[in-house]
């Protein structure tokens, strides 16, 4: 089933699985949420304090288990590739760790995009044995670990 503005606007669970609606793109959902998750990321970032944007963090993870899953089962695929708030929630991870230069941003939006997409160990496992919400949550979260560690590598030798 291919996701409408109806079914957007259907429910909660569905505007924010659907990623505010980028989820809807017709070509690569998966970088459209990831590129509007960069664009709120100022927006979300600079009011709070860095604990509590963890907080908020983990918060938008577990409201994404629950939106996801809700979401999946309307579509009828638990990881649907409109189901964008995993990407977005993971950017927001990865953002937090890159140096605030746009350069850096984008190097790990970059990475977290060819993780995401490559799905090396135990990314691809995650993918295929998690099922439900979790499992679609859980699998962005691992292409951020590498991407957040690789970032680390590269900032280390190239400073920021």
């Amino acid at each position: 089933m291919r996701p409408t503005p109806q079914l957007l606007f259907s429910h909660p669970a569905h505007f924010i699985a659907l990623g505010f609606g980028s989820g809807l793109a017709p070509w690569a959902p998966g970088t459209a949420g990831t590129l509007l998750a960069w664009l709120l990321y100022p927006l979300i970032r600079s009011p709070v304090s860095e604990a509590l944007f963890v907080v908020l963090l983990v918060s938008l993870f577990f409201a994404g288990v629950i939106a996801a899953e809700r979401t999946g089962r309307a579509l009828g695929v638990s990881d649907h590739g409109a189901i964008v708030w995993d990407e977005m929630v993971a950017t927001w991870l990865v953002l937090m760790f890159a140096p605030a230069t746009l350069f850096w941003q984008a190097v790990a939006v970059a990475l977290f995009r060819f993780f995401d997409i490559v799905k090396p160990p135990p990314i691809r496992w995650a993918d295929r044995q998690l099922e439900g919400g979790f499992g679609v949550m859980f699998d962005d979260l691992l292409a951020a670990g590498y991407t957040i560690l690789v970032l680390a590598v590269l900032v280390h030798f190239f400073g920021a």
